[in-house]
């Protein structure tokens, strides 16, 4: 499916069910990837294919995820046509985008509007064709293809200025090892927000050109 051309976040759930203003539910399931490189805090990742649900909603970054976590949480939770519970799958993850432009990650546009793109992962046992349909028609489910990523991994808070400083600690490397970017920024976070700063899971990863 197509998302409108915006500024996007992209959140992705796979093993932690992370619960942006509210309760944790506990999940075993994480993204599925293969390291080929690896360079103390850096990486290069193989990711295997993806079914996200997914949500679109206004606001600054910080309020974005509150914002649409309910409707997707719902969705999971049985608001769905077989009423059925979805497990949840972690990282929290996020990207600012517009239209795709390659099928290795929705990529490269303009910032057109403050909207934002949020996304759960669904397990890996379910596919587009077996997932029940979200009852709220706001939620969509869409398929991310296998994707190369290059990944910089830091713990501390959440904040936008220890975001853009690992961003480019994550650029010059990527420009040392000679890795070409095929997509915008991923923001990955992998624990609940009640986790001390110093213990926290946090990560960025870029979509990259596949090997030839």
């Amino acid at each position: 499916m197509r998302i409108p051309a915006a500024s996007r976040v992209v959140i992705l759930l796979a093993g932690l069910a992370f619960g942006m203003g509210g309760g944790v539910a506990m999940g075993v399931e994480r993204a599925a990837y293969i390291v080929e490189k690896k360079d103390g805090a850096f990486e290069v990742r193989q990711y295997a294919s993806q079914i996200v649900a997914e949500i679109t909603v206004d606001g600054t970054m910080e309020e974005a995820g509150n914002k649409a976590f309910r409707p997707l949480f719902n969705y999971i939770s049985g608001a769905n046509r077989t009423q059925g519970k979805i497990a949840m799958t972690a990282p929290v993850s996020q990207q600012r985008d517009g239209e795709k432009i390659a099928m290795t990650a929705p990529v490269g546009q303009e910032a057109v509007s403050n909207q934002w793109a949020i996304t759960f992962t669904m397990p890996t046992n379910l596919t587009l064709a077996t997932l029940p349909s979200p009852t709220d028609e706001k939620v969509r489910l869409r398929a991310i293809p296998a994707r190369r990523m290059a990944a910089v991994r830091y713990s501390g808070t959440w904040s936008q200025k220890r975001y853009e400083r690992n961003l480019a600690r994550l650029r010059d490397w990527m420009k040392t090892n000679g890795l070409i970017a095929a997509g915008e920024p991923v923001w990955a976070r992998y624990n609940p927000p009640f986790t001390p700063w110093f213990m926290r899971r946090n990560e960025i990863l870029v979509p990259i050109t596949p090997t030839k």
